[in-house]
């Protein structure tokens, strides 16, 4: 298991808020769309219940220009 193997949707979304993301609109299905003006970014995250794919964090991570590291420190 790596280091982003674990995470739940409301700690991944929490940890979003602190890197200045809010709920922008509901995407298709079980998905979401967040946005931060800060970054002028977009992500897309699932809103599934159980543990959030470490592959699938990754992404959102890429997406959203947050490095691993910073993501593991933001509470």
């Amino acid at each position: 298991m790596g280091r982003l193997a674990g995470f739940r949707y409301r700690t991944v979304v929490r940890r979003l808020k602190s890197f200045g993301f809010s709920f922008d609109r509901q995407a298709a299905g079980s998905h979401e769309i967040w946005f931060s003006e800060q970054a002028n970014r977009y992500t897309t995250v699932p809103n599934h219940p159980g543990t959030m794919p470490e592959g699938t964090l990754r992404a959102i991570l890429k997406q959203a220009d947050i490095s691993v590291d910073d993501f593991l420190k933001a509470r």
